[in-house]
């Protein structure tokens, strides 16, 4: 059994350059280190360690989601730094790409520069 241990999340990359100025000047998620394998992000207390690599085949489903608050400013915030947001045909999402869950959960979802699949997930009374 573990005992207290701080979770990382790890994501690859075949674009170095363009994924540390998303997640860190797009995002704005503090820079902790960086090194030629790998550049890791703080948020809220967790890390994200995105690995460099030659090669990368983005997978068709969520890798990686931020719980947050006030899920219309956020995404209008990143729509306004250059981010696009995902509209998927089976989903009724609102005209910023917000979909309403089953839970009254308010998610959207966006791409970094591999095609990793994001979710911003807003939580009904939180």
């Amino acid at each position: 059994m573990l005992v207290a241990p701080t979770i990382t999340a790890f994501l690859p990359t075949a674009k170095p350059k363009e994924s540390k100025q998303f997640y860190w000047h797009t995002l704005g998620l503090k820079l902790r280190s960086e090194d030629p394998y790998a550049f890791e992000f703080e948020g809220n207390g967790l890390v994200l360690r995105i690995t460099i690599v030659n090669e990368f085949t983005p997978q068709p489903f969520t890798v990686l989601g931020f719980r947050i608050d006030k899920i219309e400013s956020q995404v209008k915030t990143l729509q306004e730094k250059g981010v696009e947001f995902e509209k998927y045909g089976g989903l009724q999402q609102d005209d910023l790409g917000i979909w309403t869950s089953p839970s009254k959960a308010k998610i959207a979802w966006f791409k970094d520069p591999d095609g990793n699949l994001i979710s911003l997930t807003e939580y009904e009374n939180e």
